[in-house]
């Protein structure tokens, strides 16, 4: 991957570059806002990480210019803002992903990760998801399994969803936090490992293989073939 790093913190911008290039991807970095989108606006990217408080234009300016240019690089955005609403506005600004400071480089790397590749992924017409045996129908809003009808609740369809466009990928419940129930519940509850338990009990259970799997202190991954 190649990346583009808009971060002004020194310390910070070397603790990703190093963790960038030691995971073996590419990085170039930018210290502020202006310089940050003239190399967004000339270069291609794979994934943008943008801090939300720059010098000379500050980070929501920056993506509202990179959405009126129309660049489709996806935006990770870095904060120290912290609450819901800080969140919220900035995925609503047109962020693709959301990570607060301080936090765990192997995160932001699951988190790049996810958002530069879905290639494994068959999106048909922006109607079905295929992946390998499992199809989710985005009209009918039900899986299939085998040639097996599965009907799924309107957040167990969100959960499934969100899991099949990141094959592969480990997805942390932050992630599922944000990007199914929207920071609408009390993290400190069980509603993510009740949706994940409901949601195997109806894609996996009784066929060959789990597609869904728990990864030990990290999250929950998708998987359409067995291992």
């Amino acid at each position: 991957m190649n990346i583009l790093l808009i971060e002004d913190e020194p310390t910070v911008a070397d603790f990703i570059i190093k963790g960038i290039n030691n995971a073996g991807h590419t990085c170039e970095h930018k210290s502020d806002g202006e310089s940050g989108l003239r190399e967004a606006l000339n270069a291609s990217f794979d994934v943008i990480i943008l801090d939300r408080m720059l010098p000379k234009m500050d980070g929501m300016t920056v993506l509202e210019e990179l959405k009126r240019s129309n660049i489709s690089s996806p935006v990770l955005f870095l904060s120290a803002k912290n609450t819901v609403e800080d969140r919220v506005s900035g995925l609503r600004a047109g962020a693709d992903d959301y990570l607060t400071k301080p936090f765990a480089f192997e995160e932001l790397l699951a988190r790049v990760e996810v958002m530069a590749s879905r290639s494994s992924i068959d999106v048909a017409s922006n109607t079905e998801i295929v992946a390998g045996e499992l199809s989710l129908d985005l009209i009918e809003r039900t899986a299939i399994r085998n040639g097996v009808e599965i009907e799924l609740q309107s957040k167990e369809f969100k959960l499934l969803e969100y899991l099949m466009l990141n094959q592969d990928k480990v997805i942390t419940r932050a992630m599922l936090l944000e990007k199914v129930w929207e920071y609408n519940f009390d993290p400190q509850t069980n509603v993510i490992d009740v949706h994940i338990s409901r949601l195997r009990n109806k894609i996996d259970k009784g066929f060959s293989f789990n597609m869904i799997s728990t990864i030990r202190g990290a999250g929950y991954r998708f998987t359409a073939n067995c291992e």
